[in-house]
C-alpha cells in the first residue's frame, strides 16, 4: 500500500517540477520522464495487485522509451539550430 502512495507522490512531484522548471527544455524532458516512470510504477503495482499479466506494461515501457528518444532528438536539433535550450530564444516556434 505504501508503494501506491509513493508512486502517486512521485507523479505529483513530477508535475510540480514540470510546472516550476519551464526555463530549460532539458529539465522539462527530465520531469516528463519522471512522470512516465511514476505512471509505469503505478501501473505495475495495479497489475500485480489484481494478478494480471505484465504485457501491457512492456508496451507502455516501449512507447515511453520511444517518446524519450524522440524528445532527445528534438532537443539536439534545437540546440544545433539555436545554440541553447532556453525557451526564451525559441520565439520562431511560437
Amino acid at each position: 500500500m505504501y508503494s501506491l502512495f509513493f508512486s502517486i507522490f512521485m507523479y505529483f512531484l513530477g508535475l510540480l517540477s514540470f510546472t516550476m522548471k519551464r526555463k530549460h527544455l532539458l529539465l522539462m524532458l527530465l520531469s516528463l520522464e519522471f512522470i512516465i516512470l511514476s505512471l509505469f510504477l503505478n501501473m505495475f503495482i495495479y497489475l500485480s495487485f489484481y494478478m494480471f499479466e505484465y504485457f501491457f506494461s512492456m508496451i507502455f515501457l516501449t512507447m515511453s522509451v520511444c517518446e524519450g528518444a524522440m524528445g532527445l532528438g528534438v532537443l539536439v536539433s534545437l540546440i544545433r539550430t539555436h545554440g541553447n535550450d532556453y525557451f526564451n530564444t525559441f520565439n520562431i516556434l511560437w
